[in-house]
């Protein structure tokens, strides 16, 4: 009776399947180059969406099969789809953030961020808090006068800014830039010591200049935190929603279906939650906790969840730091920083508590996502994950990760593929930091373990991509670029044996990131029964002349079998 009650099972489940062929699809794209990143069928010209899943793929001539009277019909000319693109590695909420401050990518110079803050502070009330974010001093066309270590003196912002504190985070996020009034706020004077991890620069004289490394931007951060806790919840709420919508629409219109979170608070998770159980949020979200080790113990069971809002929210995974930023000389490294040969920078959490962590992560089921640039801070990590994996050997396929995996000795290279961790790297980081890396570490140290892609995938290891936005802009097309290209701004190219080919860019942005977060069986690949996520680009960017890979737009945004963004 078992048996015969499973062949019916089976012959039902095909009846049912043969009847939903049947049915006209909701979207149809036909008429273009679809690459799916599935092994099994690699190209199509159409694709057909039922409800938000992919239904079928085929010809032109199989797309009259699936369109009905109520089927959304594209015409993709000829243009590429691919698997919609996954932000594998950035801080979501912070890409809308930096919408609601100063803009100081694009600056060249130290006076041109003056100038910003200047206008800001004419405009703004007496005691209100002026923030930007995007500064790096080793992009300016010269260095400030006077400078400690290339960085600026705050008497310059003093100047434009008596009246108002002003907070300059810079691109790596590692670093501030403080005015006198808000060292004033957050208690910083000379007699001030360094916090645990952390620097406060000063002078000669003993005097703090306004930079504030790592750690030591707490005195600061907690000082604003204290301004902006005086708005009442109504407020704070509204803004956190506006924050989130500016960066959804952003993600949207550079082509990102999901965002993969690298840390976000309990509270902002629970903001997630409610968008995505009301169908509110316009993306798909995975989400690493950041937390302290206590509330993460007493939390960890009720904030696990998986695909809730029609697979729009995941939250289980954790992240810790390591270090800190090479920009900012944070970065943990074996060997003292070749241009400042007194420091081999800074460990930013104790791996004493890592370690805890890491046992938290594998007691719950949670993945373990750490931060680490500098050579040492990956060997730091990766002892970890070997010695809690050696612990736990009936814990298989854990996919824990190091974010960023910037600079390694060559000796641990290997270990990531023999540990099966993930390399969460940005691409875009390569081409945008290399000028000052061979600074920072010298050219055999950087040819050794630098963006090394290519010797990563060699050892077996799943190399995920992103850009850390908002560190860099959150475009998978510019990341996508400096992958294959690894061409910088001077038209050189950065050890170019470590370039990805067109192919395995791709996939590092599609299947990589999806298996990164677990998550290949939903998404990655565009195949029947899989979420209907595809990104529509104006540029083949697998053929095209290399030079013209840049001006390739966006023209769609699907998500679920939604247009949720169109040029």
């Amino acid at each position: 009776m078992p048996h015969q009650r499973l062949s019916f099972l089976t012959a039902l489940a095909a009846l049912n399947a043969t009847v939903a062929l049947c049915q006209p699809a909701s979207l149809v794209l036909r008429n273009g180059k679809i690459v799916t990143m599935n092994a099994a069928q690699p190209v199509a010209q159409a694709i057909a969406v039922r409800g938000d899943k992919v239904a079928a793929l085929g010809s032109n001539a199989d797309a009259a099969k699936w369109i009905g009277p109520q089927t959304k019909v594209i015409d993709l000319h000829g243009q590429l789809a691919i698997p919609g693109f996954i932000e594998g590695h950035g801080h979501f909420t912070g890409i809308g953030e930096y919408r609601l401050g100063l803009d100081l990518r694009e600056a060249r110079t130290w006076e041109q961020i003056v100038a910003q803050v200047a206008r800001a502070a004419q405009q703004a009330k007496p005691g209100e808090w002026i923030v930007g974010r995007g500064w790096h001093q080793s992009k300016w066309d010269h260095p400030p006068d006077p400078n400690v270590e290339g960085f600026p003196l705050h008497a310059s912002l003093d100047a434009v800014s008596p009246n108002n504190p002003v907070l300059l985070t810079h691109a790596s996020g590692h670093a501030v830039f403080v005015n006198a009034k808000t060292m004033e706020a957050g208690h910083i004077t000379r007699d001030t010591a360094n916090p645990d991890g952390g620097e406060i620069l000063k002078d000669k004289s003993g005097d703090p200049t306004g930079l504030l490394r790592e750690s030591a931007q707490g005195l600061a951060n907690r000082a604003h935190e204290a301004y902006l806790a005086k708005r009442t919840p109504a407020q704070a709420a509204a803004e956190l929603r506006k924050v989130i919508d500016l960066a959804t629409r952003e993600c949207l219109s550079k082509g990102i279906t999901s965002f993969e979170d690298a840390g976000s608070p309990l509270s902002t998770v629970d903001t997630f939650r409610a968008m995505a159980q009301k169908h509110d949020l316009g993306l798909r979200l995975w989400v690493m906790l950041r937390a302290p080790n206590a509330q993460l113990a007493a939390n960890l069971d009720r904030y696990r969840m998986v695909g809730v809002g029609e697979n729009h929210l995941t939250v289980h995974a954790i992240k810790r730091y390591m270090d800190g930023a090479l920009g900012s000389r944070g970065a943990w490294l074996l060997e003292p920083y070749t241009d400042k040969p007194e420091s081999t920078g800074l460990n930013i959490d104790d791996p004493a508590d890592i370690r805890r962590t890491a046992e938290l992560a594998i007691a719950h089921n949670y993945q373990l996502c750490i931060h680490a640039i500098g050579d040492r801070a990956n060997r730091e990590v990766l002892n970890i994950y070997e010695s809690v994996f050696r612990e736990h050997p009936e814990k298989k396929d854990l996919r824990w990760r190091i974010e960023h995996a910037q600079h390694l000795s060559a000796a641990d290279i290997p270990r990531f593929g023999q540990l099966g961790v993930i390399a969460a790297m940005q691409a875009i980081h390569c081409t945008s930091d290399a000028p000052y890396v061979l600074l920072r570490l010298g050219p055999k140290r950087a040819e050794e373990g630098a963006y090394v892609w290519q010797k990563l995938m060699k050892s077996g290891a799943i190399v995920a991509n992103g850009t850390d936005a908002p560190v860099e802009d959150v475009s998978p097309i510019a990341c996508y670029y400096a992958a294959v290209s690894r061409r910088l701004k001077d038209g050189s190219v950065f050890f170019p044996d470590q370039r990805m080919s067109r192919e395995e860019a791709l996939r590092s942005y599609t299947w990589n990131n999806a298996y990164a977060a677990f998550e290949e069986h939903v998404k990655g690949s565009l195949e029947p029964g899989k979420l209907a996520d595809i990104t529509v680009l104006s540029k083949d960017i697998l053929t095209v002349p290399e030079d013209q890979i840049p001006a390739t737009d966006v023209k769609y945004t699907i998500v679920g079998g939604k247009v949720m963004f169109q040029q």
